[in-house]
């Protein structure tokens, strides 16, 4: 017989042989940065999260510093929308002068821009639309624009969400051609058209105007064209691929990191976030043990990157040896 219980024997003997574990620099915190002043909001589909204003900002970067994380994904909401998204590449626009207040104070912290329209547009589409449809070559100058606009504010990753076709080229020509060849593009690459999003699309005031995102965000029944997708991104000049979201994705995830070596990051969406919250708020679920499963199946499917929303309560618990 063989006795493959005997490695599961004890805690000590489970931690020596364990294959998979996670640690504070895997984890990248989402946050939402709001113009105005002295606003701290609630999101009330996503407990513990909240909107901040510039102003307001510190008490949530030193709570990410006292953490151990040090990476952040900033998405910020403007109180001016218009028809072509132009505060997404305004350089004194709240994502641009909230990054240069996070570098000013914290100058170590990674800060990952993510780049796209949707939450600058009054149409809530992540391009420009004409006539119903969502242009894809137009949209590629601002997309470029404000990628630049972020990485003069002092970005270290650009994170273009928006699944235009050939924006990564754009970006990297663009970043290029300032002078800004250094800074690292992470490529929402494999980003599905998903009813996981909707806590988000509360948070970053993102809601899409009229019809959907299905003609530019990922089909979810396709798996073999995420392959496609993060290949065509690497061959335009990404650094980084990344598959969202992460749950029902698994298999792609696993699948993708098969196919590159290149660096890859699976985001734990809104909706993955809330669902967990909402269980354990009922009693049915322990949440430390859900989320820590949640996030050990990510990484064991392959991911080096793990975009969470329980990105400081992970940190927290690994630091305090809760996990």
């Amino acid at each position: 017989m063989n006795r493959l219980r005997r490695l599961r024997a004890n805690e000590n003997i489970r931690s020596m042989v364990r294959e998979t574990s996670i640690v504070v620099s895997d984890l990248v915190y989402p946050i939402f940065v709001i113009e105005g002043e002295n606003i701290k909001n609630p999101v009330d589909s996503m407990p513990g999260i909240y909107q901040y204003s510039i102003d307001r900002l510190e008490e949530e970067l030193q709570r990410i510093s006292d953490s151990g994380v040090k990476s952040i994904l900033i998405f910020g909401i403007p109180s001016h929308k218009d028809e072509v998204g132009s505060e997404a590449y305004n350089e004194q626009g709240v994502t641009q002068q909230a990054i240069r207040y996070i570098k000013s104070r914290y100058p170590d912290m990674i800060v990952i821009a993510d780049v796209c329209l949707c939450e600058y547009t009054s149409h809530g589409h992540c391009g420009l639309v004409k006539d119903g449809k969502i242009l894809n070559d137009e949209t590629l100058p601002l997309l470029a624009k404000m990628a630049v606009t972020c990485a003069k504010a002092g970005a270290d990753i650009i994170a273009p969400s928006d699944m235009m076709d050939g924006r990564i080229e754009a970006i990297r020509k663009s970043l290029d051609e300032n002078e800004l060849e250094n800074v690292i593009i992470m490529a929402y690459s494999a980003k599905y058209s998903s009813g996981y999003y909707s806590p988000f699309r509360d948070a970053a005031h993102s809601a899409p105007g009229f019809g959907d995102r299905k003609t530019y965000q990922m089909d979810y029944a396709n798996g073999k064209e995420a392959v496609r997708e993060v290949l065509e991104d690497i061959k335009e000049g990404a650094d980084i691929v990344m598959v969202k979201p992460a749950l029902a994705y698994l298999d792609v995830i696993k699948s993708v990191s098969l196919e590159t070596t290149y660096p890859l990051a699976a985001y734990n969406v809104s909706g993955e976030y809330a669902m967990v919250k909402a269980a354990a708020k009922n009693g049915w679920i322990d949440e430390k043990k859900i989320v820590m499963e949640n996030i050990i199946a990510m990484k064991r499917a392959g991911a080096k990157i793990l975009i969470t929303y329980h990105a400081l309560d992970v940190a927290n618990w690994i630091n305090n040896g809760e996990v």
